[in-house]
């Protein structure tokens, strides 16, 4: 019988390459989508060309708002002990 710890952390390590591409496609959207525009018709915010403030503050800060809910809702805590069952929470 398979431990039940490995399937919760199976489960968690596809939803961290999730989250994983979908900084990367935040990133990348903005930095490149904004950011591919002659520099002369840039537009600012709070000093930062637009691109740079939506791909690297804005979505830095809207990330660890997702990752800490993702924790929050879809991760379980588990014992590394192995005489346990495995699960604390949930």
């Amino acid at each position: 019988m398979e431990d039940k710890r490995f399937k919760y952390a199976h489960r968690e390590a596809k939803i961290g390459v999730i989250l994983v591409i979908i900084n990367f496609a935040i990133w990348y959207g903005f930095a490149y989508g904004l950011g591919g525009q002659d520099p002369t018709t840039y537009t600012y915010i709070l000093g930062f060309p637009a691109w740079f403030f939506y791909s690297c503050i804005a979505g830095t800060v809207f990330m660890i708002v997702l990752i800490a809910v993702v924790i929050k809702f879809f991760f379980t805590e588990v014992s590394l002990e192995e005489e346990d069952d495995g699960c604390i929470g949930k």
